[in-house]
This record gives C-alpha cells, sequence and structure tokens, in this order.
C-alpha cells in the first residue's frame, strides 16, 4: 500500500478546496501537510455527522484526543479502532483511518500534530457538549480559534520546520479564523437543520460577513508576508476561493460552482506566473 498516494485520493474525494494546494507541495512538506489536514478531517467529521448524538461524539472525540497524546513513536495497529468499536459501519472512511494519516508525517514533526489534533478534538468535544451554544462574538472567537486559527498556528509551525519561513502569528490565527467564517455562511442553512447555530444572539448574515472580511483582512496581511515558495503556494489557493466564495454568497448563490473554482484557480496560477 502506498500510504501517500492514499492520502491524496482521500483528500482529492474530501476536500475540493485543498486537495490542489496540498498536491503541489514539495516532499516531506506535503506528508505533513496532508497528515494534519487529514487528522483534522478525520474529527471534524465526527463534529458534524449527522448520525451521531452529541454524546457518543465526546466520547469518540475524547478517546482520539487520548490516544493522540499516549503517542510515543507511533501507534498500535488497533490504537484508534479500539475506541471506534460499534461505530465502523457510521463512521466516514477517513475518520476511520485517522491512524494512518497519523503516521503520514515525517517523523520529526509528526508529535505537533498530534498534539495539535488532540487539542482540537478536546475543543470539539467541548462544544459538542454544549451543543455548539454561541450566544457571543467572543464565543465565536473561541470556536473559530478552536477549530480553524490553531490549525493556522500549526501551518506557521509547519512552514517553519521545513526551511526556516517566519510568519505572522496572529495573521496566521485570521487566516484561519477567516476560512472558517466562511465556511459557516456557507452552511448556515445546513446547520440550522441539524439544530446548530454558529451565530452570535442577534447577529445576521450581514454581521457574519462583516466578521469573515476582517479576518480575511488578516489573512490577506499573513500571505503578503509570506516569501515565494511553499507556504505561499498553499495559503493563496484556499485565501482566493473563500473571498471567491464571499464575493458569491454576498450575491445571492449557495457556494462556488466547480467551473468558478476552477476559473479562480486558473486566475490565480496566471497571475504567479506573471509575477514569476
Amino acid at each position: 500500500m502506498n500510504l501517500r498516494r492514499d492520502a491524496l485520493q482521500i483528500l482529492k474525494d474530501t476536500s475540493r478546496t485543498f486537495y490542489i494546494p496540498i498536491s503541489i507541495l514539495p516532499p516531506g512538506l506535503q506528508e505533513a501537510v496532508a497528515s494534519a489536514y487529514l487528522c483534522m478531517r478525520a474529527i471534524d467529521e465526527i463534529e458534524d455527522h449527522p448520525a451521531l448524538d452529541n454524546r457518543t461524539k465526546v466520547k469518540l472525540l475524547r478517546t482520539i484526543s487520548l490516544t493522540l497524546q499516549a503517542g510515543v513513536d507511533g501507534f498500535a495497529v488497533d490504537a484508534f479502532s479500539l475506541g471506534f468499536n460499534g461505530h465502523e459501519n457510521t463512521l466516514a472512511e477517513v475518520t476511520l483511518r485517522i491512524r494512518e494519516w497519523s503516521i503520514l508525517a515525517p517523523e520529526a514533526i509528526a508529535p505537533r500534530i498530534w498534539d495539535a489534533t488532540a487539542a482540537m478534538a478536546d475543543r470539539m468535544a467541548d462544544w459538542a457538549e454544549k451543543n455548539w451554544k454561541i450566544q457571543t462574538e467572543s464565543d465565536l472567537d473561541r470556536y473559530t480559534f478552536g477549530v480553524a486559527g490553531a490549525v493556522g498556528l500549526l501551518l506557521s509551525d509547519l512552514w517553519a520546520w521545513y526551511d526556516g519561513t517566519q510568519s505572522n502569528r496572529t495573521q496566521a490565527i485570521g487566516f484561519g479564523r477567516g476560512l472558517q467564517a466562511v465556511n459557516i455562511l456557507r452552511n448556515h442553512t445546513e446547520d440550522l437543520k441539524r439544530g446548530v447555530k454558529f451565530f452570535p444572539d442577534g447577529w445576521s448574515a450581514a454581521d457574519m460577513h462583516e466578521y469573515a472580511r476582517r479576518n480575511l483582512l488578516l489573512a490577506n496581511a499573513y500571505t503578503n508576508t509570506l516569501p515565494t515558495g511553499p507556504a505561499l503556494d498553499f495559503c493563496q489557493i484556499p485565501l482566493t476561493l473563500a473571498h471567491g466564495t464571499l464575493d458569491a454568497l454576498a450575491n445571492g448563490k449557495e457556494k462556488l460552482s466547480r467551473r468558478d473554482v476552477l476559473a479562480l484557480i486558473q486566475q490565480l496560477i496566471g497571475a504567479s506566473m506573471k509575477a514569476s
């Protein structure tokens, strides 16, 4: 089995936003970022799972966190599967295979990914316990940090590990928060149907748009300080798609079409080629 090839295929199946930027990363960094994305996608699928009650989500997420915290130089073959007992036919493939994603990254950086994923799983469990009850902007800030802003910090650590690239960590948090705020807007109707509301009390879609744009300004500043190289190549694509999605939503669309996505990426690639 070729784990790297398998990981890229699962990426392609689960995320049109992140498959392309991860697929163009150089060896070593590609495995690290793919590992981080897939581990976090694995727990995200639990948080959003429509067939699991909150109590079950809490148990699964905390079990994953404890397993990751016990990692030393890898994980036993059944380290995670024991915690999935009884849910094998319910959980997504990306979740069931979290052990594989956890050992995909190079040994020198893998523990940082385990740490970040374990912390995120615990935060997700906390939010599941309170049924994602977000009342204030501070609540929203805590949620978007826990599930996305912390990812920006992890990415900054991955860039530094790979080639020494340094970045503004406050702006990195804004990068993650901005992408998550766009996701909240895009999924708002579906979330309401499952009884979850990420908008603070009294907020309209316009308020969430303003919150998203404010954080995307930090994301813009973040990418503008990155030197030419893998980190910049990676960050520009999801940021461009986030801006495009926000504009589409403001114009009454539900999301970007596949054609829109391809057009934005081609536009970005064309601009990069001219710049070089």
